[in-house]
């Protein structure tokens, strides 16, 4: 082709015509993939860094399909929280029955070994009547002394008739049973018993062979307790407690034992330390109960048990279960570095399977295991609420960290575009315009042709 020569002109409309079509074809190439930049070779910085933007948001993606799984992970975990609570919530509903049918409370009974001291001889002609009759001054009780009467329910409420206090609030006195101020009237033992009575502390009575007799119905616990102000070496048997018929209670002169068992007295004497310190007489009294037959409660409590570990075992996702057992964590990654700089949370496991959660069968849930049954499954409720809250916290921020994600995977991507992608209304009117100068540059090309054709004309 060097052998062919063209004119200045001609030449010129050639090379502005292969200039314009190869700008159409940039053009339409932008047109045809939508980016402006479709190699290194068209901008290289824009190029690599679109890619690099684009492959971190390929990263987190996939981050995220692991992140939407650990949030299934941990709804299937709460799923199965909120399902033992009920099974637990239901088991005491079946302890709380059994406790029903295990008979109530009988009430609790304290009565005197022996008759009230009546060698000062009061009035009466029977030993009730005397005994009725008898003074607590005679008695040997003072402004030192007291008597106290606590009666407690079987819900832990107590009710107490304070011989001392009762003085101070009614203006009664040992010299003054009516409390009009004037003394002769001395405070009685039957004057006493008619206290006790309208306190609705206990019932009091003498019996006929003139013992102190006190009975509280329905309630869990009696105690009557005799204080008194002796020498520094006196045994109960001098004290307040012989005259008030105790003298011969057993254990009175030793520390005695705390009462626990259904159906226990005990009597309790402490010699003040030293003379003028307070001797202290305490029977005590607890209620006796009768357990029922609770069969068909114990299997249906040990069946609920079974459910427990069931629902435990069924609570996973994908095969990852939070609550069957420890030593099964879930770590969920949110970013896609696996270096120092890495982002993660690790989610710790939870035994809350029967075992785990401190429940055993039951064997006859009587009054006593009935108890300690209630006392395990509120621990274990407590136990529930403590974990479903973490559980329910980690949901949140692993909710958080996905939004977070997806706001930054639309970051990454937009900002990759934005390097990359053609504005095809900007190149639809780069087209145009070309095409528009591509007819020009052919027409002049054609005329240029001409100028030359009209020089062959002179040669004819």
């Amino acid at each position: 082709m060097s052998d062919i020569t063209l004119s200045a002109g001609v030449r010129q409309n050639l090379l502005s015509l292969q200039n314009t079509a190869d700008m159409m074809s940039t053009t339409q190439n932008r047109l045809a993939t939508g980016k402006k930049v479709n190699s290194a070779l068209d901008n290289p910085s824009n190029f690599f860094t679109s890619q690099s933007l684009g492959t971190r948001a390929n990263e987190l993606s996939n981050l995220l399909d692991n992140i939407s799984t650990s949030t299934q992970v941990l709804e299937a975990a709460d799923n199965g929280i909120k399902a033992i609570t009920d099974l637990v919530e239901s088991a005491q509903s079946t302890v709380k029955q059994a406790q029903s049918a295990n008979s109530s409370s009988e009430g609790t009974h304290i009565q005197g070994d022996g008759s009230i001291d009546t060698t000062s001889s009061p009035s009466g002609t029977t030993v009730k009547e005397r005994v009725e009759a008898q003074t607590l001054s005679n008695l040997g009780i003072d402004s030192a002394a007291d008597i106290t009467l606590t009666s407690t329910s079987e819900n832990g409420v107590t009710s107490t008739f304070n011989l001392a206090e009762h003085f101070t609030a009614t203006g009664e006195a040992l010299d003054d049973a009516n409390g009009d101020t004037t003394t002769g009237d001395a405070y009685s033992v039957s004057d006493l018993v008619n206290d006790i009575n309208a306190s609705g502390v206990a019932t009091a009575s003498i019996t006929d062979d003139g013992r102190l007799d006190l009975k509280a119905n329905g309630n869990e616990k009696l105690d009557l307790t005799l204080q008194s102000i002796g020498g520094a070496s006196q045994a109960a048997s001098d004290s307040v407690a012989a005259v008030f018929g105790f003298g011969g209670s057993a254990d009175v002169d030793g520390e005695g034992a705390t009462v626990t068992g259904a159906g226990g007295t005990d009597v309790e004497f402490t010699n003040g330390a030293s003379a003028g310190a307070a001797d202290t007489f305490t029977v005590s009294n607890v209620a006796s109960s009768t357990d029922s037959d609770n069969a068909d409660l114990v299997t249906q409590f040990n069946e609920i048990l079974d459910q427990i570990d069931q629902l435990a075992a069924d609570s996973s996702f994908n095969g990852q279960n939070l609550i069957n057992g420890l030593g099964n964590d879930l770590t969920v990654a949110f970013n896609e570095k696996r270096d120092e700089g890495k982002s993660e949370l690790t989610i710790a496991s939870a035994d809350l399977t029967s075992s785990g959660l401190n429940l055993s069968d039951a064997t006859s849930l009587s009054s006593d295991e009935a108890n300690e049954k209630l006392d395990a499954l509120s621990e274990s409720l407590s136990t529930l609420r403590t974990q479903g809250s973490t559980f329910g916290s980690n949901l949140n921020t692993v909710k958080i960290r996905q939004d977070f994600t997806k706001d930054s995977i639309n970051t990454l991507q937009t900002g990759a575009d934005s390097l990359v992608l053609a504005d095809t209304n900007e190149e639809g009117a780069n087209m145009l315009a070309l095409q528009t100068r591509q007819s020009l540059s052919t027409t002049a090309l054609s005329l240029a042709s001409s100028a030359d054709q009209a020089v062959l004309s002179f040669l004819r």
